[in-house]
């Protein structure tokens, strides 16, 4: 059985890094360029280096962690190499070893990654989770190339894997399907301070993902100041996008309702002033007020649809119980985008809302519906002759 050793890629100092006994990702390497700028001489801390320092393309740091992680371990227990011992059929073969890993690195199960029960994987990933896990590794191969912590850098001859894109936007909700998962959400039983308190913060959650379409990370970087009005009956929420550029994007009273009964929930005061820097996601857990993870937010809003996919179904609604069992977070930013493009929102407005810094991207979002779709062409069909 593989070592599956938690290996820490936040920030740290020098002297709280040790080396392990056995593991290669730990192995002290040869420096071999002169001029090294890096003040790396492990793996892992040149890993850590490159998620604080590096240009990462990944969707955020905590991916970026994970990814790394496993291709970390997968050096130390499948290659058997160090980083500078890496050759490009090395990498070839770590890509294709994401499309298919071993039973024994798999588990349906999220632990956490204390637990000996932790695996790297769920199963095998798609051609788009392939890509980016290659975009991370190339980027550490890259980064210590340009540090001087590596002379060569193979993963410069290895290609990308391609990933099918979409002309337009196809992996949103309906609204019969969101107003499911709120409805199965507002009835769960909450006969513990716990589940009564995790009911409150994942209803609020649903509600702000499909209102705003704000990204996972920024919602959950927020802080309870950050939903605030100026006095005029506009309620904001401040967000803080790619590329550290801050947004605010408007706040039904739909969502205010939620943030409120969110609140009281946890014994707070249903409303807060612009200065509070509590964490805007709190563990449901927690005595004392923590933020909880980008990975617990998109677990838990996972959950709620989970759930609501077992109402579909018990409603013989099959089609969209397969959608809710497919969905994550990031479908109701999808979803918010591709209505509001719908119901005739400028092009211009949802682009600044969504923070895309090309109209293009916000123009995939305009669209009609399959379902409408189906319905103009076979009534223009009926009853006329067009062959």
């Amino acid at each position: 059985m593989p070592n599956f050793t938690p290996i820490d890629l936040g920030p740290s100092a020098p002297e709280e890094i040790t080396t392990g006994p056995s593991g290669r990702a730990h192995v002290k390497m040869y420096r071999l360029a002169e001029d090294a700028i890096t003040e790396a001489t492990t793996d892992i801390e040149l890993a850590r280096e490159f998620i604080a320092h590096g240009e990462l393309s990944a969707k955020s740091i905590q991916n970026s962690q994970k990814e790394l992680y496993r291709f970390l371990t997968w050096c130390r227990e499948e290659a058997k190499k160090t980083l500078a011992q890496l050759n490009v059929a090395d990498l070839n073969n770590y890509k294709e070893f994401l499309k298919n890993p071993p039973p024994e690195w798999v588990s349906k199960t999220k632990w956490p990654r204390s637990d000996p029960r932790y695996r790297p994987f769920t199963g095998p990933l798609s051609d788009p989770s392939r890509r980016q896990a290659m975009i991370a590794v190339k980027g550490l191969m890259g980064f210590a190339e340009q540090t001087g912590y590596l002379r060569r850098n193979p993963g410069a001859l290895v290609r990308n894997v391609k990933a099918p894109s979409a002309s337009r936007i196809t992996r949103y909700l309906t609204q019969g399907a969101i107003a499911l998962a709120l409805e199965t959400v507002s009835s769960r039983p909450a006969d513990t301070p716990a589940a009564f308190r995790r009911r409150a913060r994942d209803r609020f959650l649903l509600i702000a993902f499909a209102h705003t379409g704000a990204r996972l990370n920024e919602i959950v970087s927020a802080s309870m100041g950050s939903i605030y009005t100026e006095g005029n009956g506009r309620w904001w929420l401040d967000v803080v996008g790619k590329g550290n550029k801050p947004r605010r994007l408007p706040v039904p009273p739909e969502m205010l309702e939620a943030f409120q009964s969110y609140r009281v929930a946890f014994e707070l005061l249903p409303q807060t002033s612009r200065t509070d820097r509590m964490p805007l996601v709190l563990s449901s857990r927690s005595r004392e007020p923590a933020r909880i993870t980008d990975e617990a937010a998109a677990e838990a809003i996972k959950a709620v649809f989970a759930d609501a996919a077992r109402a579909a179904d018990a409603k013989g609604d099959q089609d969209t119980a397969a959608t809710l069992r497919q969905a994550s977070a990031h479908w109701l930013r999808h979803s918010m985008l591709t209505n509001h493009a719908n119901n005739g929102v400028q092009l211009k407005t949802l682009q600044d809302t969504a923070g895309h810094e090309n109209i293009a991207t916000t123009a995939a979002y305009l669209h009609k519906t399959d379902n409408e779709r189906h319905d103009e062409i076979i009534r223009s069909v009926n009853g006329k002759s067009v062959l």
